[in-house]
């Protein structure tokens, strides 16, 4: 047994001790806090913003429905760019950390981060870094107008 046991007068001495300063704080915890907690589960530490119509679904003079598009477009592309950035940050530790068995122990991360990367481009590339979301809208309609026009060449 240690000097620490609750049979010895040390170990008494500390168990007493420990349960006054402990009980305040085990009582105000279980009768306050937990269940103030608990008519509050959902917690969100990102602010969740409603989906908003798309600026095909605006109508042309509405230009309240426009910004709130543009808006959209603009959190999109932000969320999407930081994506694109942490996959080729992966991408790279991968590449360093692994050294010459890279090629096969990180092709799914370099999969991933091209893919994405692909992605990004075909919806926002080449719109430059002020196009807004009616370039995107009408880059997305050219896109697809020459997919039609051409079904059997691959888009990329």
């Amino acid at each position: 047994m240690g000097v620490g046991d609750e049979d010895t007068p040390y170990g008494k001495f500390a168990m007493s001790l420990f349960k006054i300063l402990d009980g305040p704080v085990t009582l105000v915890r279980e009768k306050i806090v937990e269940p103030l907690q608990s008519k509050h589960k959902t917690k969100y530490y990102h602010r969740r913003y409603p989906r908003v119509k798309t600026i095909d679904q605006c109508e042309i003079d509405d230009p309240v429905c426009v910004y709130e598009a543009q808006e959209q477009f603009r959190r999109d592309k932000q969320v999407d760019s930081n994506i694109v950035k942490i996959l080729r940050q992966r991408k790279l530790e991968c590449l360093e950390w692994e050294g010459p068995d890279a090629k096969y122990k990180c092709k799914k991360v370099s999969d991933d981060y091209d893919e994405a990367a692909t992605n990004w481009f075909i919806k926002y590339g080449d719109i430059g870094a002020n196009g807004n979301v009616i370039d995107a809208y009408m880059k997305q309609k050219h896109r697809l107008i020459w997919h039609r026009r051409n079904p059997d060449k691959p888009l990329m």
